[in-house]
This record gives C-alpha cells, sequence and structure tokens, in this order.
C-alpha cells in the first residue's frame, strides 16, 4: 500500500526518509501528526515489525489520537509502543527498576505530595517556611533534575559557588532524595532521570532496550529537557534510526525546563541527519499566517521557515485598544453574544491570556450574561480533595511504604486518631529509621494510649485486608469496596447535603474510571500510574459546547475558529523581566507565546489591550504591546467601534 497518497511533497519526502537521523521542522498546523502516523505505516510496510517502532510524544491525547491513527492506517499498527515520555519510562520501570533499589510498586507524587513531603523535611531540619517555602526547593530541585545533576553534583557546585542558598538546598536536595526512596516514591522528575539512571548502570537493561526500539519518533522535540534528550539519544544509540519532529518557533516551555537548543543543535549532535521542512499550513487563514510569520520573525534565534496555505486569504484581522481591562471584558463577552446570535457555537471561541489572572474580569462578563464557559488549567478533577483522598487510600494499598499517602488518609474519615498520635509514629519512625506504616505496626511498643492504639491496629488491619482483596479483585471493585468499608461515601455524601456540593458525584465518576481501565487487563499500580500522568490538556474536550478560556501555554496543540487574545501590553505581554532582561532569551520566549498564540486561531483573530489596568490593587497606565508593531498593519481592516458598558441588564 502506497501511505505518500495525499501528502504535500514535503511530507511524502518525510515519511520515504525511514533510515538515519531525520529533523522535520513542523511548522503551526503543518499536518506532522499525519507524517509521523503514515511513516509509522509506511515502515511496517517495509517488512519491519511495529514491535520495534517507537513513537513518543507528551500528552495522553496526542498519543491517544497517534496510537489510533497508525492503527486504522495499517492492519498492524497497533502493536507499535506509541506513549508519552512519563507513561514509557513508567512502564521500563515498573519491570526494570528492582536493578536500582526500587520496588515496582513505587507510587509517583504530584506536586501536592512533594510540598507535603519538603514541608515535614523543612519541619526536622528546623528550617524557617517563612524564610524559605518549599516551593522554593522543590524548584530548585526540579532544575537540576532537568540538567541530570543529581544530589552529590549539586553539592559540589553549591561547594565550589560558595553560595550559602546553594549549600542549604544541597542539603535539603539530598534529604529529599533519601526520603522519597524511603516511600519508595518518585517525582514527576525521577520518572525520567531513574530511566537514565538504570540505562547508564545497567547497560544491559539499555541494550535490552536498544534492540526492542530500532525505530524511534519523537513528536514535540523542541519541547525536551536535557533529560528527555539524554534519554532519547542513549535508546538511539546503536542504530541512530531517529525522527525527531518539532518547530523551534513553538519553544515555549524554557520556565519549566525546556532546552530549545536540543533542535537548533540536532544537526550536530546527530551528523549527517538530513532536515525536512513543512512549511505548508493546513489550518489558518493567509492573513493569520502572514501576522505569524511576521511576528516571529524578529527572533534569531531560530531555524528559518515560512508558513504559507492554499486557504483563502480570510477576514481582516481585528485589533481593539479599550480605555480599561473592563471594557477590554466587555467587548470580548459582545463579540461572543453577536456570534452566538449569527449562529455559532461556544466551543467556536477561545480566549487565550498571557496569565491567570486575567481570566477574572472575563469570567464575571460571561457569568453575568450566562454565556457559557470553561476554564483550562483550573481545579482539575484528580486534584480535588475528595479524589486524592480516595486515590492515597488506593496508594497506601499498593505501596504501604508511602508516609504521604498514608498521613493523608489516617483520620479521613475521622476516625480519633489525631495530630498526638501522628506525632508519636513520627517520633518513633524517626528514631529508628522506620517507615510510617511500620512504625504504626509498633505502636504498642512506645504508647500506652491503649484506646488511640487500637485505633490505629483497626486502620492497620483494614489496610492489610485491602491489600489482600486488591490481589483478586478489578479496580472498580476495589475502589468501591475502600469508599464503603471506610465510610468515606457515607461521609461525602452527609458532606454533599448540608454545603451544597457535589463530591459524592466526582467520586462516583472515578469509580466510572476504574471501570473504563479494567478491559486494559492491568492493575491497580498501572491504574494509579495513568491518573498520575494526565496532564491539563488532555482534559480538554468541546464537547461540551462551552467557551473556552486558557493560558496561551495551555493552549499549545489546540485550534480554534476564533480567538481573542487580550493584555497585549508592555509589562504583561510582553512580561517586565523580559523586556528589562539584557540576555534576549526571555523576550524571544515570549515572541515564540504569541507565535504560538496567533496560530491557534482559524478564521478569526481578535488581538486586544488596555489603556489602563488593575494590577496588585492600582490602577496602571499601560502601553501597547511592542509586539503589535511587529504585525504590517495592512493585515488589520477598520477599527472596531468603542465597545458600549453594560449597566446592570441594559446596555448604554
Amino acid at each position: 500500500m502506497d501511505y505518500t497518497t495525499n501528502l504535500n511533497p514535503a511530507q511524502r519526502e518525510a515519511v520515504l526518509a525511514t533510515t538515519g537521523p531525520l529533523l522535520l521542522i513542523a511548522g503551526a498546523g503543518s499536518g506532522k501528526t499525519r507524517v509521523i502516523t503514515h511513516r509509522a505505516a509506511h515502515i511496517i510496510e517495509t517488512g519491519v515489525s511495529p514491535f520495534n517502532i517507537l513513537a513518543i510524544t507528551f500528552t495522553n491525547k496526542a498519543a491517544k489520537e497517534m496510537r489510533e491513527r497508525i492503527a486504522n492506517l495499517s492492519p498492524r499498527g497497533a502493536e507499535c509502543w506509541v506513549s508519552t515520555f512519563h507513561s514509557m519510562c513508567c512502564q521500563i520501570l515498573r519491570r526494570e527498576i528492582g536493578a536500582i533499589g526500587y520496588s515496582g510498586t513505587f507510587t509517583i507524587y504530584d506536586m501536592d505530595d512533594c510540598k507535603k513531603l519538603m514541608k515535614l523535611l523543612l519541619g526536622d531540619m528546623n528550617i524557617d517556611e517563612k524564610k524559605y517555602p518549599p516551593q522554593l526547593f522543590l524548584t530548585e530541585i526540579g532544575k537540576q533534575k532537568d540538567e541530570l545533576i543529581g544530589p552529590s553534583d549539586y553539592a559540589a557546585l553549591a561547594h565550589a559557588e560558595g553560595d550559602h542558598f546553594m549549600g542549604l538546598a544541597a542539603q535539603v536536595y539530598s534529604r529529599y532524595q533519601k526520603r522519597l526512596y524511603a516511600a519508595n516514591a518518585l517525582d514527576f522528575d525521577d520518572i525520567i532521570n531513574k530511566t537514565v539512571e538504570l540505562f547508564i548502570s545497567c547497560p544491559d537493561v539499555l541494550e535490552q532496550y536498544r534492540q526492542r526500539f530500532w525505530y524511534i519518533m519523537v513528536d514535540e522535540y523542541q519541547d525536551t529537557n536535557t533529560a528527555q534528550y539524554q534519554l532519547i539519544r542513549l535508546l538511539a544509540g546503536g542504530h541512530d534510526n531517529l525522527c525527531v519532529v518539532g518547530d523551534d518557533d513553538q519553544s515555549i516551555y524554557g520556565w519549566r525546563g525546556a532546552n530549545i537548543r536540543n533542535i537548533l543543535d540536532f544537526e550536530k549532535d546527530f551528523p549527517g541527519a538530513r532536515v525536512i521542512k513543512l512549511e505548508q499550513n493546513y489550518r489558518s487563514s493567509g492573513r493569520i499566517l502572514a501576522a505569524a510569520n511576521a511576528v516571529i520573525a524578529k527572533n534569531f534565534g531560530r531555524k528559518h521557515k515560512e508558513l504559507w496555505t492554499d486557504a483563502p486569504q480570510g477576514v481582516d484581522l481585528e485589533y481593539q485598544r479599550a480605555d480599561s481591562d473592563y471594557e477590554e471584558a466587555e467587548f470580548i463577552v459582545r463579540e461572543i453574544i453577536a456570534g452566538l446570535q449569527g449562529g455559532a457555537r461556544h466551543s467556536d471561541f477561545a480566549v487565550l491570556y498571557r496569565t491567570n489572572a486575567q481570566s477574572r474580569l472575563i469570567e464575571d462578563r460571561l457569568v453575568r450574561r450566562n454565556i457559557r464557559y470553561r476554564i483550562f488549567g483550573g481545579v482539575r478533577f484528580y486534584e480535588r480533595r475528595e479524589i486524592k483522598d480516595v486515590l492515597a487510600y488506593l496508594r497506601a494499598i499498593c505501596n504501604p511504604a508511602d508516609d504521604i499517602s498514608l498521613r493523608r488518609i489516617i483520620n479521613v474519615p475521622r476516625r480519633g486518631i489525631g495530630g498526638g498520635a501522628i506525632d508519636a509514629i513520627d517520633a518513633h519512625a524517626n528514631a529508628h529509621d522506620l517507615s510510617f506504616f511500620a512504625a504504626m505496626t509498633d505502636i504498642e511498643e512506645y504508647s500506652d494510649n491503649k484506646s488511640r492504639n487500637k485505633k490505629i491496629l483497626e486502620f492497620l488491619k483494614m489496610i492489610k485486608d485491602f491489600q489482600d482483596e486488591a490481589q483478586v479483585l478489578p479496580v472498580a471493585e476495589m475502589v468501591r469496596l475502600v469508599l464503603e468499608r471506610t465510610g468515606y461515601l457515607e461521609e461525602l455524601k452527609r458532606e454533599d447535603k448540608s454545603e451544597n456540593t457535589d463530591r459524592a458525584k466526582n467520586v462516583a465518576e472515578l469509580v466510572n474510571k476504574a471501570a473504563e481501565f479494567e478491559g486494559s487487563g492491568m492493575g491497580l499500580a498501572e491504574f494509579l500510574e495513568e491518573v498520575a500522568l494526565v496532564a491539563d490538556i488532555d482534559d480538554h474536550d468541546n464537547s461540551d459546547d462551552t467557551v473556552a478560556l486558557m493560558t496561551l501555554h495551555s493552549s499549545k496543540g489546540l485550534e480554534f475558529p476564533i480567538v481573542f487574545l487580550p493584555g497585549l501590553e508592555d509589562g504583561l505581554f510582553p512580561g517586565g523581566r523580559a523586556i528589562n532582561d539584557p540576555n534576549p532569551d526571555e523576550l524571544e520566549e515570549e515572541r515564540r507565546l504569541l507565535y504560538v498564540g496567533i496560530t491557534r486561531a482559524r478564521e478569526r483573530l481578535i488581538l486586544l489591550s488596555a489603556g489602563r489596568r488593575m494590577q496588585y490593587g492600582r490602577i496602571q497606565n499601560q502601553q501597547k504591546s511592542r509586539f503589535l508593531g511587529d504585525i504590517p498593519p495592512e493585515l488589520f481592516g477598520k477599527k472596531i467601534a468603542k465597545p458600549k458598558l453594560a449597566v446592570g441588564k441594559k446596555w448604554i
């Protein structure tokens, strides 16, 4: 079968280039997923086993789409390993992590868990949280993990620098990793780092996976950090049949460790690499692409390309300079109302902003006008208190060394085990270098409070009974058993009645999720892994027909017919730090962020700024963003009429 049919020349060239290192510079909306999936199907057609093909991306949503499209193209396509970085590494570690001293039942800590662990650690070290907040250390440790710098190497750097904070952070980093190890837990950075550590320390394991993955494709390569880069280099070593796909112009995650040099230096890292540019855009109108090209052309640290389209030039771009942020919000809502009255759907509209704080005024006005909307990147399903409680039970059942989960549930629902009991267990655990679970088991050895001891032992017995049940019950049945036997569901129902909340319904939805998972044939540990690795964008689904509100960072990978970009003011977008930094890298990343925002729009793009904006409790005068001057004026139509202000239910 010819998998190059209906591809443009550049796409066809990419599909047929199956061996050796290949860099695909894929502009926004250029059909890169189509290329990756057709390339995988073509490789299978040449006689390669799909078992030997690996495709990696960054979100579960992208991986699911890619997996389904390959399976639809090739009868054996479903046998390819298509995964996110973290999911792939988790699967490898579940099998192999014993070689570096962990158990395959390890827990994955989210940021909330890490903060709780750090707070406990700082308390043990008598470090003042007001002077040194837990997040300060977690951010510093995350930066080091992105660069594959472990505690001992960081301590050496701190000593060489003679920096007081680095010295303190090095001590915290070392103890933090020891506490994670004792809890048989990994944070998100560890998932990648420990896989790299495994491959380096166990060459036989690395060789096993090199022989498995003869053809590797990596999507969104511009978003990789040093640890992910090293992981890919290790896996591709020996055959170099590595295809990376990305767009340096959409590298917008430098603040969380992404290294744009990975894509810019690909040809240096892989001599003889072939470079193919995908520049034909299938998403946006000609005017929108012209604006995007003009903005990004001002950056110097990039590989040159220019998006183009066969589609019509489309309607003019629109720019509105409102007197204030209130008028800016009013204008957005008025335009949405006009669009809805003209036959548009709510889901046709997206409001993309630089900071989450900008959403408040817009949200207020959408509520007043009874317009359905959804904020993405807010409190996600798996971050809700009741969901985290139930998951903590499941995690403790799966991994009793998980101190953070045990602490969360030991008195949830209330069973008379208060702070004094927890302090006593802590003291015994620290004195004898025991886990929290083991210290509870010994409670009668160091506590004379018989009533309290009885409650703790009853809690322990319940957890142990759950562990036995988990060996035979499907995941959904296990969740139901926990909810009923602990009394947690009954407590939620009482809370819902008194507080008018839907927590019990949320927990019921978790049971539904577990029931869907059962068809996979995997168990409790794999279920917990899946829910731990859900990303913000995985939650995006406009089937409920709502206006989308989200940050520009959250919008990457999405597209909408009509896009509003508010807040185009110097100091807000680009931010003040980027403007004042003598190093141009931050300003260039801000410009790339605007490029991403512009290219989310398919048909209509509305840019906005305000003359006055409330910031930090004060009204401040705002200057138009310098980025607006990068867009050719001929792309704009006539000036939009100044919006009317809403007073009560009347328009004046």
